[in-house]
């Protein structure tokens, strides 16, 4: 009886996932994203206080707020990538592409940021800018409520640390084009400070890296 030929590396299960193309797997660097970023959120949250701000974070929040003004829809239009109803829109075109764990993911990881960025605002509990600086060009609505952290910056972060890892290199490229973005267009419109952005990207890797260990995700994703 002729055996047959051993199986490849590919066949090989990991956890009960086929390891190929569309293998999922968890990994070690994703314990790393969400170490680093509850470190950058605690790190961020320490020197705010509620009733001041140091010099050199109104500098650089000057250094962006005062740059010339451009259409508002310009301004708009790339800072709603980080606004919550991102989310549902994220799931359903993973849903369209039947990547059903890269939606569970999505849904999972902006849900979860969404809800925790409002329980460390109650914490913290930091103003907007025009609250704590004078001069401050608002260009949109006035913001309200609390400002650490940005909620908009930590959705847009988690969204695109879940999604990394199943996107070809031009998307991804994309999705950090999109954060950087909405990090920049927070402090622009006089919505955030630079602590309250860096903090909200802290928390969204935080979350990120959580929800990729807990459903895995691709070893390397899609390159071309």
């Amino acid at each position: 009886m002729t055996a047959g030929p051993p199986p490849s590396p590919a066949t090989t299960a990991e956890g009960g996932h086929r390891l190929g193309a569309g293998a999922v797997g968890r990994h070690w660097s994703d314990l790393v994203w969400l170490a680093l970023g509850a470190a950058l959120l605690l790190l961020s949250a320490l020197p705010v206080h509620r009733d001041s701000i140091s010099e050199p974070e109104a500098d650089l929040f000057r250094l962006i707020n005062d740059l010339p003004s451009l259409p508002f829809v310009v301004v708009w239009a790339p800072m709603q990538l980080g606004n919550f109803l991102v989310v549902p829109v994220a799931v359903l075109a993973a849903l369209a592409l039947r990547r059903w764990r890269l939606a569970l993911g999505l849904g999972l990881a902006g849900v979860g940021v969404y809800v925790l960025a409002k329980v460390v605002k109650r914490f913290v509990q930091r103003g907007r800018p025009g609250t704590l600086l004078e001069d401050v060009v608002v260009r949109g609505a006035e913001p309200h409520g609390l400002g650490f952290v940005s909620g908009h910056i930590a959705v847009a972060t988690a969204l695109a640390l879940v999604a990394f890892p199943w996107l070809p290199r031009w998307g991804r490229w994309a999705v950090a084009a999109a954060v950087v973005l909405v990090f920049l267009t927070r402090m622009y419109v006089g919505a955030h400070l630079p602590l309250d952005m860096v903090g909200g990207v802290g928390l969204g890797l935080a979350v990120g890296g959580a929800v990729r260990l807990l459903l895995g995700r691709p070893p390397g994703g899609v390159r071309r």
